[in-house]
């Protein structure tokens, strides 16, 4: 074989090589830190908002008739025994049965509320949204000590084709009022079991899959 063709045909060689390593490739953008996969120290979350479409047991202390199991509607209201149209979107529990004694000291002396949330799904802000090529795309009730192989596993791991190592987290920095972005390496957490790709979620998290060229 002529030494130019053979040449050629190194080089040809080395060039599908790099080509099918960034179509494999790993991740790109800077990196979180890796989390466990069982939380070393349980502790609790964020104060939980209300959102649409939850369940909640409001119970009025010596006064049952006032108390109520309901759900919030898609305009982010609810509407209990003497009380019509209170906003419960955004609130954290607490905050709301303040808001439902106020409106019943009205009606009754001194009364005790309490509020509990029996289902929820979460204001926007608290879900975790995966999309992209995965078993199925969900948005996802976040819940302290969340992390990337929990989201997985909710919505059924990576599809077929799916390019797992060049799968982004999209975060929303309050402090910065700025989005930023990571990079996940998701086959390497679900097909090799690499601990290191596990890391932790939090509350309004975008997780994107992109599907291989090949």
């Amino acid at each position: 074989m002529p030494i130019n063709r053979f040449h050629r045909l190194l080089a040809g060689s080395a060039m599908l090589s790099l080509a099918l390593s960034g179509c494999a490739g790993g991740s790109s953008g800077p990196q979180l830190p890796p989390a466990s996969f069982v939380a070393m120290q349980e502790g609790p979350g964020e104060d939980y908002m209300i959102g649409p479409l939850d369940e909640l047991t409001i119970f009025v202390w010596r006064n049952p008739e006032l108390g109520a199991k309901v759900q919030v509607r898609p305009d982010g209201r609810i509407t209990t025994p003497l009380i019509t149209d209170m906003p419960a979107v955004g609130k954290t529990p607490k905050m709301l049965a303040d808001d439902i004694t106020l409106q019943l000291s009205q009606y009754i002396q001194d009364p005790l509320v309490s509020v509990i949330v029996n289902k929820f799904a979460g204001t926007y802000s608290q879900q975790v949204r995966v999309i992209g090529a995965t078993g199925k795309p969900a948005s996802l009730p976040y819940r302290a000590n969340m992390t990337l192989l929990d989201a997985m596993i909710a919505v059924g791991g990576l599809s077929e084709y799916a390019a797992g190592n060049r799968a982004k987290l999209i975060r929303f920095d309050k402090e910065t009022g700025k989005q930023a972005e990571y990079g996940l390496r998701l086959g390497d957490l679900l097909k090799r079991g690499d601990s290191k790709a596990n890391v932790m979620l939090m509350p309004g998290d975008v997780i994107i899959i992109p599907e291989s060229q090949f």
